[in-house]
């Protein structure tokens, strides 16, 4: 039997790999055979997980174009040119009313959610067109298609990276194997959760007709899928992970 969805001799670099789905999704590309780069604003848990997968860690802020500069170029120094980037790291910010929030609030949820991945991109493009090959997947959210209350900043960054995603795929259409999309989660159980209000999750979760939360394992598998060359016809799109919630 063939063996689908091999990842072998390739370079993958995941922000946010350090825990909760970019963990899930770094030990996913590993198993399938690629080099992983984590990227995290937390050492500790960049170091715990590229060590387990034999990969190389990296700390570093997303929002940072000097850090995301020097991470590309130490991971095409290490494990050779990024074939595969996955942008994974977000945050949700404060669960509140958005006229209780203050203006710095939203502009931070913005400079991680939708900077962070632009500056990634924009930094691994050039090499991807060169080569004729790559696979870019953002992680967005629900939230971006449908709006949770509560989480206007967050639900907005995402909307703007699902534009973004459509964005660049069509730009970059044509010039080579080298694709772009994005994935839209519900409710995934992690440590992310913690941070929110408890009405806030139940809430989401009420609108899920499974009536579960999806697990890191399952986002990584549709991510290995979306980063593999089997997907070389696929780019633009906004694939949903969400239990049955989306409704378009």
């Amino acid at each position: 039997m063939a063996d689908f969805f091999q990842l072998k001799d390739q370079t993958a670099l995941v922000t946010g790999g350090g825990q909760g789905i970019g963990a899930a999704i770094a030990r996913r590309l590993h198993a399938a055979g690629a080099r992983v780069a984590v990227f995290d604003c937390d050492d500790k848990h960049a170091d715990e997980i590229a060590e387990e997968l034999g990969g190389l860690a990296i700390g570093g802020d997303v929002c940072s174009e000097s850090d995301v500069r020097d991470a590309i170029a130490k991971v095409e120094a290490r494990l050779g040119p990024v074939s595969i980037l996955v942008n994974n790291a977000g945050i949700t910010g404060r669960t509140d009313l958005s006229w209780n929030l203050e203006v710095d609030e939203v502009r931070t949820v913005f400079e991680v959610n939708v900077i962070g991945p632009f500056l990634f991109s924009k930094a691994v493009v050039p090499g991807m067109m060169d080569r004729g090959y790559g696979r870019i997947v953002n992680v967005a959210s629900i939230a971006g298609k449908e709006g949770n209350p509560t989480l206007l900043p967050y639900s907005a960054s995402k909307a703007a990276v699902i534009a973004m995603t459509k964005s660049l795929a069509k730009e970059l259409a044509g010039k080579g194997d080298v694709t772009v999309n994005a994935i839209s989660p519900a409710v995934i159980r992690t440590p992310i959760l913690d941070g929110m209000s408890p009405s806030t999750v139940e809430y989401m979760l009420s609108k899920i007709p499974m009536g579960r939360a999806g697990t890191p394992e399952e986002v990584a598998a549709l991510v290995h899928f979306l980063a593999s060359r089997e997907s070389s016809f696929t780019t633009g799109q906004c694939y949903d992970i969400s239990g049955g919630r989306a409704t378009y």
